[in-house]
């Protein structure tokens, strides 16, 4: 089995936006944005809220590839693998479920919940940390890019 590290883990939950590819019917690719990514127990889920396409291409092929990037870390990791769709009954699809309710309200609509068994993970790297001489340090990257999209970090 494939370890999600907690660095995955925090990338996956600090981005908040992951985008889903599969291919369709036609072996083209469908890519889909997903805000519902998570981590639990080690185990990589996004809930199908509204991606009919995307569940119907995982039910005839079950390959599936996750990008997820950290905007202003300018990195983020690749996860390859076979989708399994949960039974909406399953525990494991409840507590993704639940987890979707509860940051949305329990009206929001939880169609499926989607597990990935990885197959191979590999880092995702901007420019900013591979081309740059002399090379830069992630503090760095991250004042950088806050300071393109106009934002100021937040501080507790």
């Amino acid at each position: 089995m494939i370890e999600i590290t907690d660095d995955m883990e925090a990338i996956v939950k600090q981005a908040l936006l992951s985008f889903v590819a599969t291919v369709n019917e036609d072996g083209t690719p469908n890519l889909s944005p997903k805000a519902s990514l998570t981590v639990t127990n080690g185990v990589l889920y996004f809930a199908d809220i509204a991606s009919p396409r995307t569940i119907l291409n995982l039910k005839r092929n079950p390959a599936v590839e996750i990008n997820v990037v950290d905007i202003f870390q300018r990195r983020g990791y690749r996860f390859k693998g076979r989708a399994l769709i949960l039974p909406t009954t399953d525990d494991e699809s409840l507590v993704i479920a639940n987890w979707v309710r509860a940051a949305n309200g329990p009206d929001y609509p939880v169609d499926h919940v989607v597990k990935i068994e990885i197959t191979s993970i590999t880092p995702l790297l901007s420019p900013a940390h591979v081309l740059a001489r002399p090379p830069r340090s992630q503090d760095e990257i991250q004042s950088t890019y806050f300071q393109k999209y106009g934002l100021k970090p937040i501080t507790e």
